[in-house]
């Protein structure tokens, strides 16, 4: 029995990333494409901070929140796609025990608070169209610090559930996850100890938070629909329904994809599609999130000319 235990303890020492494909030469391509996609990240959502930061038109809620979506997006892609790209670059790559469990507890943590994230945004979209007058009140300093810290409070507790999942998890044999970084679901299948409770957990604290944040984003946008349609103005509606497109647009991506995941049965899916909308909602997403948001927002793309032609003339 102690013998058993001693191999069964060497055996998950290390794990072993299949990755999204065996193909020597489309792993060159894809690594030149997503390494692209990751210094587009970078860039794209450092200069949203950087910009948001130093313009003072841009110290309002929304627009604080947005840098904070920024560096959630920075996280999350930091999360998967470094090591995505050595996995391009070796033959078979190997991750430890401990970085598999720091690498889930990462991913959850950043896909959590952004979850979050866009809800507060939602909410502060409706405050500020539905009740104007009251949203210097409603959306104050205070309140906004109070929506950051359920967002990362909401974020570390879930992470820390799917860490304490997947420790509990007991390993005895094969340790080749089929997918590009450790989630949940590939190392559950690994496992040969009773997952029932393990596997459950985590899916009812993340289909908690999805339901919770997805409830709060499409009643906010009820009372929004509602008060633009009241308007009497085409102007004032034309103008209250762009200040919502681009989060709209993001919501949709986000939200879109993870209910893929994480709400359909997995019989309705194989695990090449659960890859191919992980690389999507994990490392894409984080790229087009800034263009969204910049391209479509005249403040922005405002405070950007600006602060530019400061530069320039400086």
């Amino acid at each position: 029995m102690d013998s058993l235990v001693e191999r069964n303890q060497t055996a998950v020492t290390r794990f072993i990333l299949l990755g999204l494909t065996e193909n020597s030469v489309l792993r060159v391509i894809l690594f030149m494409v997503f390494l692209c996609i990751y210094l587009v990240t970078l860039f794209g959502n450092l200069s949203t901070i950087i910009l948001i930061r130093i313009s003072s038109q841009l110290h309002h809620p929304m627009y604080v929140f947005l840098s904070h979506l920024a560096f959630s997006d920075i996280g999350y892609s930091s999360s998967v796609t470094p090591n995505m790209l050595v996995n391009f670059l070796v033959e078979t790559h190997t991750i430890s025990y401990l970085g598999c469990a720091i690498q889930l507890g990462s991913v959850v943590f950043f896909g959590s608070a952004e979850c979050f994230l866009l809800a507060a945004m939602a909410y502060d979209r409706f405050v500020a169209i539905c009740n104007p007058l009251l949203y210097s009140t409603k959306m104050s300093t205070q309140v906004c610090a109070q929506l950051f810290s359920v967002a990362y409070v909401g974020g570390f507790l879930n992470a820390c559930c799917f860490t304490v999942c997947f420790h509990s998890l007991f390993f005895c044999g094969p340790n080749r996850v089929n997918h590009f970084f450790c989630d949940f679901a590939p190392l559950v299948e690994l496992s040969c100890s009773d997952v029932s409770i393990p596997a459950v957990v985590p899916s009812f604290s993340a289909g908690s938070i999805i339901v919770v944040t997805v409830f709060i984003i499409a009643v906010s946008y009820i009372y929004i629909l509602i008060t633009i349609l009241k308007m009497h103005s085409t102007e004032g509606r034309h103008k209250a329904f762009s200040t919502c497109t681009s989060h709209l647009t993001a919501v949709t991506l986000f939200f879109g994809t993870i209910t893929f995941i994480y709400v359909m049965p997995k019989s309705s899916y194989s695990t090449d599609q659960n890859k191919i909308v992980s690389v999507f909602y994990m490392v894409v997403i984080p790229m087009l999130n800034p263009l969204i948001y910049s391209l479509r927002n005249n403040e922005i793309k405002g405070a950007l000319k600006r602060e530019l032609s400061r530069k320039v003339f400086s």
